[in-house]
């Protein structure tokens, strides 16, 4: 750590530093169960059950390649209506809501792979440390996600104990999660209406999401759903159960867009507020989205670690 303490302060200071290293572990999950770097799009419903998901390891290098599909590409950051070219009339909340659950379920069936620039900023406010990390992401239906760095500058304690332990435990939690447990639904949340706003520029309707149960990777919050095509532009909110004792408050803010008939995220701000080092703040930010749909198979492709700069 880079914390400029007195010779006479050594020993506490090697004892801070043990303490957040642990609670940096901590904080990594936390800040993957707010919903970071979602490798599907909004969770918002499974499209069937476990036998609709294919078997499918993760890897942080090898790119996606599959040749046994026909895929085809779609235009990165163009806009597309899901089930019109015109004008669409505005719906009611009811309505809006149900159509973007149903995007979700059409776009796991449809979205076979994807890949982007991502750029992760971390700080830690209370010692002034900060890395950005810029990656390479290539995501492969349904649990392929690889990381291809970039170039990072900061740091290194930030690169090591915060950044790559966060894009490892992405990995690691779209191998091994069931996406159904934490999904936006109906049978994890319970949703009420609270009126329509303006957000970036677009009409959403605004729900309030409680869930039913007080569960690991469960948020209390709200939704916001655009009023005319039913997708969902934010999530926000705070986990309703913090799995360490290390971490007073996590909250968080997830930004989604349209790429092509997809809904994909495009910014995440989290906060955590800790009782060892204070507050830890990580934005995520994904651009350059090139979709690839309508798969015939997907490929298998083993493991890896998070490759160093």
């Amino acid at each position: 750590m880079y914390l400029f303490f007195q010779a006479a302060n050594q020993t506490k200071k090697l004892s801070l530093s043990f303490m957040q290293r642990t609670f940096l572990k901590v904080l990594c999950v936390c800040l993957l169960l707010t919903g970071f770097v979602i490798a599907q799009g909004p969770p918002l419903a499974k499209p069937g059950g476990d036998a609709d998901w294919l078997s499918a390891v993760s890897s942080l290098t090898t790119p996606v390649d599959d040749q046994s599909a026909a895929p085809v590409a779609i235009t990165q950051h163009v806009s597309v209506p899901l089930f019109a070219t015109a004008v669409l009339p505005r719906m009611a909340p009811e309505l809006a809501l149900q159509v973007c659950r149903g995007r979700s379920v059409i776009q796991a069936e449809q979205l076979a792979a994807y890949s982007a620039t991502t750029v992760v900023r971390a700080q830690l406010l209370d010692t002034s440390q900060y890395g950005e990390y810029e990656v390479q992401q290539h995501y492969l239906a349904p649990r392929t996600l690889a990381f291809k760095a970039v170039r990072f500058t900061g740091d290194t304690f930030v690169k090591t104990n915060v950044i790559t332990r966060l894009l490892q435990s992405e990995v690691d939690h779209l191998q091994k999660d069931d996406p159904a447990l934490n999904a936006i639904s109906p049978a994890n949340y319970k949703f009420s209406y609270k009126g329509t706003n303006e957000l970036q520029g677009r009409m959403v309707y605004v729900y309030q999401v409680k869930p039913r149960e007080k569960r690991v990777g469960l948020f209390k919050g709200r939704i916001y759903v655009d009023v005319y095509t039913g997708s969902l532009v934010r999530a926000e909110g705070r986990p309703v159960k913090s799995p360490s004792l290390f971490i007073k408050k996590v909250d968080f803010v997830q930004d989604y867009a349209d790429i092509g008939p997809f809904t994909l995220p495009v910014h995440v701000h989290s906060e955590a507020t800790a009782r060892i080092v204070g507050r830890a703040i990580v934005d995520v930010y994904q651009r350059d989205y090139q979709p690839v749909a309508n798969p015939a198979t997907t490929t298998a492709v083993t493991a890896e670690r998070v490759p160093a700069l």
